[in-house]
């Protein structure tokens, strides 16, 4: 019975994400994708507190995935100098990522989570007129 409840659990987890992702413009799918690679970071830590190497590696896998999805979506055109320290960051945060794979770095994994979260709280600051008004946004993280 408890295995139904998870997986029963997990559907619907997966739906109230596939819901937002539905339902959200681009500053929202912005958010999602900062929350998502941070959340996989957490994960990674947890996973190389507790000896699970392979999941560690899965989840910064993910978050290397999700990070280089926002580098890739970054618009330089319009961006301008910003996209590219953007991106800069970006590249580093993967290097540090990869970093932490390879070495079992906590202190690698803490630095790109709180790289993230930087980048995560000036996007979440950003006014909401501005949200709406600003074309460039979309180049942002």
């Amino acid at each position: 019975m408890l295995g139904s409840s998870r997986r029963y659990a997990e559907q619907y987890r997966k739906l109230e994400v596939s819901g937002s992702v539905t339902d959200a413009d681009p500053h929202k799918l912005v958010a999602l994708l900062l929350n998502g690679a941070c959340e996989r970071i957490r994960r990674a830590k947890a996973h190389l507190e507790q000896g699970d190497l392979a999941s560690k590696g899965k989840a910064i896998g993910e978050a290397c995935a999700i990070v280089g999805h926002l580098n890739g979506s970054l618009d330089h055109e319009a961006g301008g100098e910003l996209a590219g320290n953007l991106s800069s960051l970006y590249d580093y945060v993967v290097q540090r990522l990869t970093e932490a794979n390879l070495h079992n770095d906590h202190g690698a994994l803490d630095e790109a989570l709180d790289l993230l979260g930087e980048i995560n709280a000036a996007w979440n600051a950003i006014p909401l007129e501005q949200r709406r008004h600003a074309p460039a946004l979309e180049a942002a993280p």
